[in-house]
């Protein structure tokens, strides 16, 4: 994975912003030109694209600030902030889909102009469908949630437009007209998935939840080697990630005859080995003697044993 900065992700906010307007304004005229309840509750989600993504540049901007004093870290758990923010707004799309179309269920109307209406819905379907391919590869090329969560979130919208084609097409071909405000329900249920999927992964995230399993064994790995060749153990090994940075811990054990020097120059080869399998990772390395029994018992996260 290429290292880039934090503050270079904004364009992709950009283009997720730009994305929205454009197909606010298409889904909007299709509804405007069908009275479809199914389009509406496209362009209602569209509406929710253009918050999100606004949220992601905001987000984005904060993630990149360097480390200050009060924030050591650095700022890039600010995505995930983002990513809850997007989750929430998805469900409350949901709603606002279901209430229309509730209330279409109960009063059907017939649409209007289906061809036109649909031709206008597929255009904007395949912008959103170019600009979240984009935001997915960005977004697993520097490890950013917001982007990931963005994308998500477009392919929803893609998914949600298929369903109303096919719901539109289907009444505009029989003539049934509680078709409509069926599929803005079953749309409306795909959406909350999306969303409460979303928000689990922000809550995850916010909880310092470890790295994947095989970026944990790409560590192990590393680890492995040394202890074959330098025979020394290790333990108390934690990982955590927030957005595109990665915390990794580890206690060394080495012989108590080494010197600090010997010692010291082992962990600075280890961690440069670990930055190397996984860049963009923060690694914590604590010496200790083999020998020595207490060096055993600091396993805990308190260091207790």
């Amino acid at each position: 994975m290429k290292s880039a900065s934090q503050s270079s992700l904004t364009r992709f906010a950009w283009l997720s912003i730009a994305a929205a307007i454009l197909t606010i304004g298409l889904k909007s005229g299709a509804y405007l030109v069908t009275g479809s309840v199914g389009l509406l509750s496209d362009a209602l989600e569209s509406v929710v694209n253009l918050v999100a993504a606004i949220v992601a540049l905001v987000v984005l901007t904060v993630a990149a600030r360097p480390p200050d004093e009060d924030h050591a870290y650095g700022h890039n758990k600010a995505e995930y902030f983002s990513s809850g923010v997007e989750g929430s707004l998805i469900l409350v799309a949901a709603a606002s889909i279901a209430y229309a179309a509730i209330g279409r269920l109960l009063d059907p109307k017939s649409i209007e102009q289906a061809g036109l209406g649909l031709a206008i819905c597929v255009g904007a379907s395949a912008i959103n469908f170019v600009v979240a391919r984009v935001l997915m590869k960005a977004g697993r090329h520097y490890h950013s949630i917001t982007l990931e969560s963005d994308s998500h979130h477009l392919m929803t919208d893609v998914w949600t437009s298929v369903g109303v084609v096919i719901g539109v097409a289907l009444v505009a071909i029989t003539g049934w007209e509680i078709l409509d405000p069926i599929i803005a329900l079953i749309v409306a249920a795909n959406i909350v998935w999306t969303g409460a999927r979303i928000l689990r992964q922000s809550a995850l995230g916010l909880l310092d939840t470890a790295l994947p399993a095989e970026e944990r064994r790409e560590v192990v790995a590393v680890l492995a080697r040394y202890v074959a060749s330098e025979g020394v153990q290790y333990h108390a090994l934690r990982t955590r990630q927030a957005a595109a940075r990665r915390f990794v811990s580890v206690h060394i054990l080495v012989p108590g005859s080494w010197t600090v020097q010997h010692g010291h120059k082992l962990l600075d080869q280890i961690e440069q080995d670990v930055r190397v399998a996984l860049p963009n990772t923060t690694i914590f390395t604590h010496l200790e003697p083999i020998e020595d029994p207490a060096s055993f018992a600091d396993q805990s996260l308190d260091g207790m044993g």
